[in-house]
């Protein structure tokens, strides 16, 4: 029943203890009961803070700067200084198209031209009879070319209670900037080339608007 081979049992047991003794010492890999990971040699954890510590002080990143917000400046004549300018009164009074239309061009910079904005506003007017929620836009974006506080109150609501004077007081800021409203964008901007004169002496008006020419 056993093999009578008498190199069969030495396949499997050394008879030699010097020789097993010796294959392990030589043999690095040989099974020794411990295990792997846990040689000799010291294990040390590094944090996330070490890691970017040793990365090197070159590679370290620093968040952008945001750019700061410019400081609001107050509008150059108030809400109710309508008679300031009694032409422009009557004609706010009378046909609000027209000083809509002209406002509307300047600040849109001749994309729109005051003749398609004023009719726009009329129709507005004769559907909903509440124009203010489109030239409140208006407002918003020329306080946001030119820097304005929002004064009194919202945009929607001083256009809302205050629409006559709301636009007067816009078509005032806009000529005190030094438009001529009457010309629309492209008048002043020939006027401008032809005189060699700066449209736009406020500092917010020469970045967000026309450029300064020299």
């Amino acid at each position: 029943m056993y093999s009578s081979h008498p190199r069969g049992y030495e396949k499997y047991s050394s008879s030699d203890p010097q020789h097993h003794h010796h294959h392990h010492q030589d043999d690095p890999l040989a099974p020794t009961g411990i295990p792997v990971s846990s040689s000799t040699e010291p294990y040390f954890t590094t944090s996330n803070e070490d890691m970017s510590s040793h990365s090197g002080h070159s590679h370290m990143t620093h968040p952008p700067s945001r750019p700061r917000p410019r400081a609001l400046i107050p509008w150059s004549t108030g809400l109710c200084d309508c008679f300031s300018d009694f032409r422009n009164c009557c004609i706010t009074l009378w046909c609000p198209c027209i000083t809509f239309g002209r406002i509307a061009e300047i600040v849109d910079k001749g994309s729109t031209s005051c003749g398609a904005s004023g009719a726009l506003y009329t129709l507005i007017t004769c559907v909903t009879a509440c124009p203010c929620c489109y030239s409140c836009f208006y407002r918003s974006k020329m306080r946001q070319q030119y820097s304005l506080e929002e004064s009194p109150c919202g945009d929607c609501l001083v256009h809302c209670f205050c629409e006559h004077c709301a636009l007067c007081q816009e078509y005032r800021e806009l000529q005190f900037r030094g438009f001529d409203l009457k010309l629309g964008w492209h008048g002043n901007i020939e006027e401008r080339n032809r005189e060699g004169v700066a449209m736009n002496p406020v500092p917010p008006v020469v970045e967000e608007g026309m450029s300064r020419d020299k």
